[in-house]
Parts: structure tokens; sequence; C-alpha cells
């Protein structure tokens, strides 16, 4: 929908199109083959006109002229071919197309006055949506302490985690899906920033009768006799890319299983060994149904970071939402996670 106003033109895009079919029938109107543009003057001018019942009274609260206001409205009403007011006894009254068009330029003016004060909160960061992903499904665990932290003082943006891009979080940052994801992973790509928030430990995950528990910490060659359960296929492991393939390593059985609680159950049950950030089964390591161990003796850690496009106008409250995760009074503290008491600039 089109509305001209001086040398601008303003184009809506209704998301709720149902609120204003009435007005795309009469912006489809066409006179002699061509459409017909309307301004956003002119639906204030019916409006005023209307209301006030007087061309000189309307000109008054629109700071025109009679003359002026005079011309408009005989310009639009050659636009659109139909008179929209009868002149009755210096009375104004609406004819069936005034009535028509006063209708739509009501709902118009009344949704751009909305819009006007929803875009000044957005810019003033008070107001918007926040979309956001992590890599791991087991991340979500812990974001619930974080949305009510940041809703009690952003109460209004809607914060949106949008799971279904777990998995592929870059592609949905770049078409414009997300907001904001919750990375281990980097993509090399001049439009995405990002902003260390915490380093987490990766430990192998043993039943408590495994024989490999006798063992400090846990070598390559370890692995190579194993079932090992995997949360992400091998490309994407941290445990294999860095740890197995550069020892020439593969474990007699691999399974990718990407459900953490399925992949706790097999390793207690006997069923195979895993490689998990600690803090997502410690749980099971305080009651004793599971033993950790380190992988190598350095340990095998993780970067988590906050990725975003890069943009000039990123509203406030993503960064506030950022520098939460990576505050260490934050509920995320537990063992097995290094925070960030300051972002990287």
């Amino acid at each position: 929908m089109m509305f001209s106003s001086g040398h601008h033109t303003l184009f809506l895009y209704m998301r709720k199109t149902h609120c204003f079919h009435h007005l795309d029938e009469l912006l489809s109107f066409e006179k002699g083959g061509l459409p017909v543009d309307l301004d956003v003057r002119h639906l204030k001018l019916i409006i005023a006109v209307t209301e006030e019942k007087s061309v000189t009274k309307a000109g008054e609260r629109l700071h025109l002229t009679q003359s002026a206001l005079s011309h408009q409205l005989r310009d639009l009403e050659a636009r659109l071919g139909t008179p929209l007011f009868l002149r009755l006894n210096k009375r104004m009254v609406l004819t069936q197309a005034g009535e028509r068009l006063l209708q739509s330029a009501r709902q118009i003016l009344n949704e751009l006055r909305r819009a006007e004060d929803d875009l000044k909160q957005i810019v003033d960061g008070n107001r918007g949506s926040l979309r956001l992903s992590t890599e791991c499904y087991t991340c979500y665990h812990w974001l619930p302490e974080m949305l009510r932290e940041f809703g009690n003082k952003h109460p209004q943006v809607d914060v949106r985690i949008v799971v279904e891009t777990t998995h592929q979080p870059f592609p949905a940052l770049l078409n414009g899906k997300l907001d904001l994801a919750i990375v281990t992973t980097q993509h090399h790509d001049k439009r995405i920033c990002y902003k260390p928030l915490f380093k987490d430990e990766l430990v192998a995950i043993l039943p408590p009768d495994h024989p490999l528990t006798a063992r400090p910490y846990l070598r390559a060659r370890d692995f190579a006799d194993q079932h090992l359960i995997l949360y992400v296929p091998p490309k994407d492991s941290d445990l294999y890319q860095l740890v197995l393939l550069p020892a020439g390593v593969a474990p007699a059985k691999l399974s990718v299983m990407q459900l953490t609680e399925a992949i706790i159950e097999m390793v207690k049950a006997g069923l195979g060994m895993s490689v998990l950030a600690r803090w997502a089964v410690q749980e099971q390591l305080e009651a004793g149904t599971l033993v950790a161990r380190p992988v190598t003796k350095k340990g095998l850690q993780r970067q988590w970071s906050a990725a975003f496009l890069r943009n000039d106008f990123m509203p406030a409250y993503v960064n506030d939402f950022v520098e939460l995760l990576a505050r260490p009074a934050m509920p995320l503290i537990q063992p097995g996670i290094v925070r960030f008491a300051t972002l990287t600039k």
C-alpha cells in the first residue's frame, strides 16, 4: 500500500492485512486506466472536514487557508472521479464515496500513529523482539533464568527462542531469522560479530564400573576400542576434530544421538561412553551414577560466544542480553564453566 506525502512516499507493509482489505480495494481504484495515489494529507483532510462540517473550520484545524483546503479537496475528488461531499446550506455532508474513504482514512491514520509510537519505543530500546538460539539443546535448560531477569529489565521486549535454528544458527543470522546466536564455533563471514561469553569443559562420561575410570584423564587412544556416543556428527565434534583425528584414532563403534538425556541413560546402562559438558551432567556426577574424566592432560574446553550481525543500529536491549550472559553473577555459574567478567570490545 502506498501513500505520498509531499515529495516522500511512505510504503506500509501491513502484517495484519485483514484489517486493511477495504483500503486495498480503495487503492486499487483506477481512473482512465491509471492507478490513483492518495496522499496522507488527503486522509487528514477528509477526517477534518467531516468532523468540523466546514471547510473554514477544517482549514483552521489543519493550518491551511480556506482556499488551499478547497483546492486540495477538489484535487482529491478529481483524482477519484467522484464527489466526496455534498455542499448543503454551508454544511459539508459525506457522499457514499466519502463515507467509504473516511472509514479507511481513520483506520490508516490510527495505524500510522501506532507505528510511530512503536518505532519510537524501538529506537529508544524500550520495545521490540529478540530472536535467539543456541548451538546445543541442553543450553535451553539454563536460558529461563536469563530470560526472567532480562524480562524484568525489558518487559516490552518479546524474546523468542527459535529452536529450529539450533543446529544452523549462522544461515539463520544471515537470512534475518535470528538476532542473536549463542555458539561455540565461528563462521568466517565479515558480516557477523562475536563477543566471548564463557568457557566450559567437555569431559568423558563413563559408568562407575568402567575400567577407564581408573585413569586420571583419557588419552586419544583410550577411545579406540570403545562405543562412542556423540551429540553431533564427527565433523562438528570438538573431540573428533581436536583430539581423535590429529591422533589418527577412530572408536570401535560410533553413534550420534542429539538428545542429551538419552546419551546419559545409554552411558549409565553401560552401552557406551560419551563426551559432554561437565555442567550438563553435574546432577548425575553428584549422585554417583556417572563418572567424569578430563579429555587429555590439559582438558578439552569450548569457547562460547554471542554471534550477531554487524549493525550500527542494533537495539540496546540486545547488548543488554549479551552483557547478562557474560555476567559472573548469573545463575549459569556451575562447575566446569569459566565466566568472562567483561566483554571483549
